[in-house]
C-alpha cells in the first residue's frame, strides 16, 4: 500500500516538538562542549589567536558560539512551553486575541502561540 501524503494531523505535533527538542538540546549539549573547549584553549599559554592570520580570534568564536547557545536555549524553551501547553490542554489558542490557531500553522510551527493575523500585527 503507498504511503499517504495527506498532511500531517495535530496528533504528529507530539512526535514534532519531541524530535525539536532533541535536536535543541543535542545542539546545546554540543555548543556546551565547544564552549568548554574554548575555555580551555583560552587558559593555555600559546595561544595567541589575535596575531594568527589563518585562524579565527577566540573572541570571534566566543561571540559565535555564544549566540548560538542563545538561540538552541531559547528553542528549547519555546519547545518546553509548547509541550507544557499541549499537557495542559491550553494548546491551539491565540495568547493575543483568544481565537483558534490553524491546525496548518500549528503544523508548520509547533511552537505557535499566535494566529496568523496576530502573528503578522506583532512582527512575530
Amino acid at each position: 500500500m503507498p504511503a499517504s501524503s495527506a498532511a500531517p494531523g495535530p496528533d504528529d505535533r507530539d512526535v514534532r516538538l519531541a524530535e525539536l527538542h532533541a535536536s535543541a538540546q543535542s545542539r546545546l549539549d554540543g555548543l556546551d562542549r565547544d564552549i568548554a573547549q574554548l575555555r580551555a584553549d583560552r587558559r593555555a599559554d600559546n595561544a595567541d589567536d589575535e596575531h594568527d592570520p589563518e585562524g579565527v580570534t577566540l573572541s570571534s568564536e566566543w561571540a559565535r558560539l555564544a549566540g548560538l547557545r542563545e538561540d538552541a536555549v531559547r528553542e528549547l524553551a519555546d519547545v518546553d512551553a509548547a509541550l507544557a501547553r499541549r499537557a495542559a490542554g491550553d494548546d491551539g489558542r491565540c495568547a493575543d486575541c483568544g481565537r483558534p490557531i490553524p491546525v496548518a500553522r500549528l503544523v508548520a510551527r509547533p511552537t505557535a502561540t499566535r494566529c496568523v493575523d496576530c502573528a503578522a500585527r506583532a512582527g512575530a
